[in-house]
């Protein structure tokens, strides 16, 4: 392999004859580990007459070294990648990096192409890697690390100062969605995102328990596999009943779960709160609250209306609705554990006679 610097007389000046020849512009992904190319690449490389590169450091050259690839470092013109193809030869052309050198390469084989006066060799962009669907991921952990290593503010911070910022922009994601703005989904997703790598960044300092990214990527399929065994195991759920039944089966299992309120987050906004408990409760066949005398709405607006009214008149009484609702659902989460309790109880027999 020649690591040395070329000048211009290491490609060659002059047309030889025999035809125009091929030419090869090679684009690698930074995203891919070097040396995972496609089979056409290798297959360009090793029947190439010429493999040029400009950059004495790319990550792809130990690895063309290894597999036998000569490769000279140098960095032609686009008239000079014209004239080392010329003669029927095949030249590899490998950029850089996309940075100005190389784009002046390309525009100057395109003004060339375009000119009708230079016999032009087959032009070919030959992807030696591309990125897989979520590979911009990559990208956002390392600008995540290094905001984590180098912003005054960002190094600073704790999961403590961010956990309100991941219930606004929750918040703010829905809101979005509602609004049926996609663009501000995309925007808000991307925020949302945000929350889960900065944390994950956080976490990865943690003298005592470190976890990063990875980790929490790994855990998350584990956990979609295992509950999707309709998917990837023998089971059968045709329904979305049948899948959501297999997930609350599964997720109870997993848990370990004692009532059917475990896990419903008590920092729920109130209303969220107290009808997930009430959900959870009528899967489960528990006691649901006692609906004082009112009028049933089935119609979403009028009950959005009586709702609205009900906070209304709470606010010019002094009481704030939200605490009231939140105090009421904590109340009837306590009386839901203390019938799961006497099912059990009831179930298992007085004392002395359970087998």
């Amino acid at each position: 392999m020649n690591d040395s610097a070329s000048d211009s007389t290491a490609v060659p000046g002059t047309a030889p004859a025999g035809g125009a020849g091929r030419l090869v512009l090679l684009t690698t992904s930074h995203r891919v580990a070097p040396g995972q190319l496609s089979w056409p690449a290798w297959q360009a490389l090793r029947g190439a007459d010429r493999v040029l590169c400009p950059d004495t450091g790319h990550p792809q050259l130990p690895f063309l070294h290894e597999a036998g690839v000569a490769v000279e470092i140098a960095a032609p013109t686009g008239r000079e990648l014209v004239e080392a193809a010329a003669g029927g030869r095949t030249v590899v052309y490998l950029p850089a990096d996309g940075g100005e050198g190389d784009r002046a390469v390309t525009a100057e084989l395109a003004a060339l192409g375009g000119s009708g006066r230079v016999e032009m060799p087959d032009l070919e962009l030959l992807p030696g890697s591309y990125d897989l669907p979520g590979a911009r991921l990559l990208d956002l952990v390392q600008v995540m690390d290094r905001i984590r290593t180098e912003c005054p503010w960002s190094s600073l911070r704790t999961h403590e100062d961010l956990a309100k910022y991941g219930i606004e922009e929750m918040y703010e994601l829905v809101e979005a969605i509602e609004e049926g703005d996609r663009a501000a989904v995309r925007e808000e997703l991307g925020d949302v995102l945000l929350q889960v790598v900065f944390h994950a960044a956080i976490a990865e300092g943690d003298p005592d328990e470190p976890f990063g990214i990875d980790d929490v990527a790994a855990g998350l399929v584990d956990k979609l596999i295992h509950r999707h065994p309709h998917i990837f195991g023998d089971e059968i759920a045709e329904t979305p009943e049948q899948v959501q039944a297999n997930w609350i089966r599964l997720k109870g299992v997993e848990k370990a779960r004692e009532s059917v309120t475990d896990g419903v987050p008590l920092a729920s906004p109130a209303l969220a709160l107290a009808a997930k408990l009430a959900g959870r409760a009528r899967q489960a066949g528990l006691p649901l609250p006692v609906t004082p005398p009112a009028p049933l709405y089935d119609d979403e607006s009028a009950l959005g209306d009586h709702l609205l009214a009900e906070a209304a008149t709470a606010q010019s009484s002094g009481i704030d609705p939200e605490a009231a609702l939140r105090h009421a659902a904590r109340r009837y989460r306590t009386a839901i554990r203390a019938a799961e309790s006497e099912a059990r109880a009831a179930q298992d027999g007085p004392p002395g006679q359970q087998p």
